[in-house]
């Protein structure tokens, strides 16, 4: 198949989740099929551009748009919601109407909601036929992220401004999330729970589970032993730190739970690691608490820490930041919203805590403990192994594709 992939952003190099899972589609999707990709990307990228040519049949890039403050102010009485609008371009578009007026593509994937406005033309444009095909993958179930940021914000006054957005956010994206998802031919989503609420969304709806994975050879595993060599204990959280449940989480932890840890570790370390910090996450930063900023390499910090927490409290999704620590051998403490979507058992793979004291107790625990701590992250990284790896989860892309080929003949009859 000839496949044209709309991605928000240039996915190399993967710096954060979205691009994670869109370059390894991306190469899956390559080794037996004509990849082509348009996105978003600056003259910075070049370069990347340039490695992603290598691999794959076409890389088509547009600037991507600027949206002022005002301009969000006035899609406020839209029907659609604000992610409708994020990345709207009509130089996008245009680019988008020339590629399929110049080449005949079987399928157009369609990288995220922020891209779906993009599937919405494609599903105007194709002809009676219905070539192409189009592929929605839902990186979020959005509407179920909204809600429970409205949930998360609303028990604090000073955030009720924020609850207000998510609330109007929260029932726009019910009508449009099951909007894109029906007038797509198939449906991605990245875990049992999140096909289960799009199901909500309409029951009719068929959607295919394609986990997000991990590169366990290049996260490769190292044991507890010798972490700490006699350091004060490290705690590590990642990921990108401008992305509403990341900061939040952040916040969280630093406020709420890390006074409780260091209570019986007074030196404890918290390493907050990712690009463009929020200013509220560079305002954590202080005596033991190190906001990093972007990184080449995520691994070291990974592997000189004791404990990955995971205190996310709004969202949906799988977190490939969590998949990660656990290819790298490190224990996870998380929140049950944190693990959603990654089969691991409290206790076995992972300990769950929802509050302050819950959540340090068990980060207290495993410092203390380090041969249960040792036994949680090999349970982990064994998981991780079995269910996450990207050689398991690309083949069933390849089933997608081979049901959505079947369908090709059928509609190009007369």
């Amino acid at each position: 198949m000839r496949i044209l992939f709309l991605t928000p952003y240039l996915p190399y190099p993967p710096t954060k989740g979205t691009a994670l899972r869109n370059l390894h589609l991306l190469r899956g999707a390559a080794r037996n099929h004509q990849a082509h990709l348009l996105t978003f990307g600056r003259e910075s990228d070049l370069q990347a551009v340039e490695v992603l040519r290598r691999e794959l049949a076409q890389v088509e890039m547009v600037s991507p748009p600027q949206r002022s403050t005002m301009q969000r102010l006035a899609g406020i009485p839209s029907a659609w919601p604000d992610l409708a609008s994020r990345l709207h371009s009509p130089d996008f578009r245009q680019k988008l109407m020339d590629l399929l007026e110049t080449t005949v593509f079987d399928l157009v994937q369609v990288e995220g909601l922020e891209m779906a406005p993009y599937a919405l033309e494609v599903r105007r444009w194709r002809g009676p036929k219905d070539i192409p095909l189009l592929l929605f993958d839902d990186h979020n179930a959005e509407y179920l992220l909204q809600r429970s940021a409205y949930r998360a914000d609303l028990g604090d006054p000073r955030r009720w401004i924020k609850a207000a957005y998510s609330l109007v956010q929260w029932q726009k994206l019910i009508r449009y999330e099951r909007e894109v998802c029906q007038m797509s031919d198939a449906v991605l989503a990245v875990s049992q729970a999140d096909a289960a609420a799009l199901l909500a969304l309409d029951s009719r709806l068929h959607p295919k589970v394609i986990p997000n994975g991990v590169d366990t050879s290049f996260f490769g595993y190292r044991s507890m032993a010798g972490r700490r060599n006699g350091e004060p204990p490290t705690l590590v959280f990642t990921g990108t730190m401008d992305y509403r449940p990341n900061v939040d989480a952040a916040v969280w932890f630093c406020r709420q739970v890390l006074p409780l840890v260091r209570r019986q570790f007074p030196a404890t370390r918290l390493l907050l690691v990712g690009r463009e910090p929020s200013p509220a996450v560079r305002g954590l930063a202080g005596p033991n608490v190190e906001v990093t900023g972007p990184v080449d390499d995520v691994r070291p910090y990974l592997y000189q820490s004791d404990i990955f927490v995971a205190p996310l409290r709004m969202g949906s999704g799988t977190r490939l930041k969590i998949l990660e620590a656990m290819s790298c051998g490190l224990p996870v403490v998380s929140t049950t919203m944190g693990l959603e979507g990654i089969g691991a058992r409290s206790g076995q793979e992972a300990l769950v805590a929802d509050n302050p004291r819950d959540f340090a107790g068990s980060v207290l625990d495993l410092l203390s403990d380090q041969a249960r701590a040792q036994e949680l992250a090999t349970r982990a990284r064994l998981l991780v192994e079995h269910n996450y790896d990207w050689a398991m989860i690309l083949p069933q892309l390849e089933e997608v594709y081979r049901g959505l080929a079947s369908e090709m003949p059928k509609r190009r009859l007369p």
